[in-house]
């Protein structure tokens, strides 16, 4: 069964840092382009960031660019979004999400991955 799973959420303050990971289980990541997502209360699900599956591309929304870093670590099967000088509209449940013919050209929204994890909450205080 493939399986996303997402960990390192939490309850963090202004400024804090936080380090979500997505491991992935049933299938092996290094195929995949893998899209981090968020989806905050009563507002529609926005991307964060991507990483591809081939070349290393990346993207990021404009709202994280230079706070956020994706990365992968193929040995583990682990995609990671390190996150930086959070704010409180950072907060939201962070999902992330996989797809072997998406090639991560932008963040988008999300329509095209196939495979989602469950979700992960991140909250940051003021």
């Amino acid at each position: 069964q493939l399986q996303l799973v997402e960990s390192g959420g939490g309850l963090v303050e202004l400024g804090g840092s936080l380090t979500l990971s997505c491991a992935a289980s049933g299938f092996t990541l290094e195929g995949y382009t893998i899209g981090w997502f968020r989806q905050a209360p009563g507002k529609e699900r926005d991307g964060v960031s991507c990483i591809s599956s081939v070349g290393g591309r990346i993207n990021y929304a404009g709202s994280v660019q230079r706070r956020f870093i994706i990365s992968r670590d193929n040995a583990k099967n682990t995609v990671y979004l390190q996150m930086n000088s959070l704010r409180p509209d950072d907060t939201a449940v962070y999902y992330c999400s996989a797809d072997s013919d998406v090639r991560c050209l932008a963040v988008g929204n999300g329509v095209k991955y196939d495979y989602w994890g469950q979700g992960t909450q991140v909250t940051v205080s003021s």
